[in-house]
């Protein structure tokens, strides 16, 4: 029982003898003497920003230059007809306030017996049919399928007629 006793205090003497010495850390304590007497120093401001303004792009109806020039031959040129023209006096709908290229068909629901497709472009996804209009050019929805979404458009011909010219419009593969 003595001997444990000793064994104790000889532990207890030796760990306060290891932490009691300060002569190993003069060094740091000097170095940190020294930055503590340094001047302090100021935080500059930040930079004054110039505020975002915004671009509208005035040319998106125009040609991409990135895309060939469509040739036209003036021979093989199709000659419109009095007969087709669009019907001015209907009531417009949402979709014909964008161009027909801003639109992807991104997929298709069926209800009831009803195919509707959804198109994808003019600020959102939208649910279509067959009978609605979508493009500038008077482009009426003829026929929708799991695939594809048919429109016939109806444009001038340059020289007083209307051609009914026929786009389609494919499903767009995530990827």
């Amino acid at each position: 029982m003595k001997g444990a006793r000793f064994f104790t205090l000889a532990f207890a003497v030796s760990l306060a003898a290891g932490c009691g010495g300060g002569a190993e850390f003069a060094d740091l304590q000097a170095y940190m003497d020294e930055v503590r007497a340094k001047p302090k120093g100021t935080i500059e401001p930040l930079p004054s920003f110039q505020p975002y303004e915004a671009f509208t792009y005035s040319a998106a109806n125009m040609r991409s230059p990135f895309q060939p020039p469509v040739k036209i031959d003036l021979a093989q040129r199709q000659k419109g007809s009095q007969d087709i023209h669009p019907d001015e006096t209907r009531v417009r709908q949402f979709l014909e306030g964008f161009n027909i290229e801003n639109f992807t068909m991104v997929g298709t629901l069926a209800s009831h017996g009803s195919v509707f497709g959804l198109l994808h472009g003019g600020g959102g996804v939208h649910r279509v049919k067959v009978g609605d209009y979508v493009g500038r050019n008077h482009g009426r929805i003829v026929n929708i399928d799991e695939a594809s979404v048919e429109v016939i458009e109806i444009v001038p011909d340059g020289e007083g007629g209307w051609l009914e010219r026929p786009r389609s419009l494919s499903l767009k593969e995530r990827s």
